[in-house]
């Protein structure tokens, strides 16, 4: 085995190492809490208890059936927040003086809460998947439109004019030039876009939902059953954890095709 084999194996251990210890650290503060604490179990469960209800609901089928709606309504939105989000990003950042007439807009709507919206929302598409489908969407629109904006908006003049000079056409400078330059930041704002969408999903499955993990925790809120919902904003927890690491990837893969891998 070579030297770099070695290195990389022993810096992915590492790296593993310290989420387990993360996880271990916070297990213990946990139930050390839970232990210590005058609160009673059934409002405050220990880890152990915790799994009991995980177990329970995994037993029953009925978390697979949560998880399946919440991740079909998840990337229902995500995905056509981030297409969209991009491709208008790309242009308004290519047309700067369509992005300086459109921009105070932007900035009025974007620092409202999506879940402002849901009596909008609620009333325009019902209830159901969409209004979650919906918040998803406007919670993950402009995190992206933005950094896609400024990528484009702060690539070198200089690729684009060498680009022009070798006659390479309109479609082959976005796809070949501008969209990897702007890449690194447009992932950015799909970082940030992630979680926040992430969050809102469970906000809107709260309200109006039969289904999902934020329908989870009200009907374990509803049934005095604190060991399922703790157990249910821990999957939360893990899933988008597991969302965030599957991002990762796929940005590492797209750098290291085009040669800009992070060290």
């Amino acid at each position: 085995m070579s030297n770099k084999a070695v290195r990389y194996l022993w810096k992915k251990a590492r790296a593993l190492g310290w989420v387990a210890l993360s996880f271990l650290i916070f297990l213990t503060v946990w139930g050390l809490a839970s232990y210590f604490s005058n609160v009673n179990a059934a409002l405050f469960p220990s880890p152990l208890g915790a799994l009991h209800g995980f177990l329970e609901v995994l037993a029953d089928g009925s978390l697979y059936g949560h998880i399946a709606a919440s991740m079909f309504r998840f990337w229902s939105g995500f995905a056509v927040a981030v297409v969209l989000a991009v491709v208008s990003g790309a242009v308004f950042g290519w047309y700067v003086p369509l992005f300086r007439l459109a921009n105070p807009v932007v900035q009025l709507l974007r620092p409202i809460s999506p879940i402002a919206w849901m009596p909008f929302i609620v009333l325009m598409f019902g209830i159901g998947d969409m209004p979650a489908i919906v918040t998803i969407f406007i919670a993950a629109f402009f995190p992206v439109f933005l950094s896609a904006v400024s990528g484009v908006m702060n690539i070198p003049e200089i690729y684009l004019k060498v680009a022009r000079n070798f006659g390479v056409g309109r479609f082959e400078i976005f796809w070949k030039i501008i969209f990897p330059a702007a890449f690194p930041q447009i992932m950015s704002g799909i970082h940030l876009a992630l979680g926040s969408a992430w969050v809102f999903l469970v906000c809107g499955e709260m309200i109006g939902a039969q289904s999902g993990l934020g329908y989870l925790i009200i009907d374990a809120r509803n049934n005095l059953r604190s060991d399922i919902l703790v157990a249910d904003i821990t999957v939360i927890g893990l899933i988008g954890f597991l969302l965030d690491a599957l991002l990762k990837f796929a940005e590492g893969r797209m750098l290291k095709r085009w040669g800009l891998e992070k060290e």
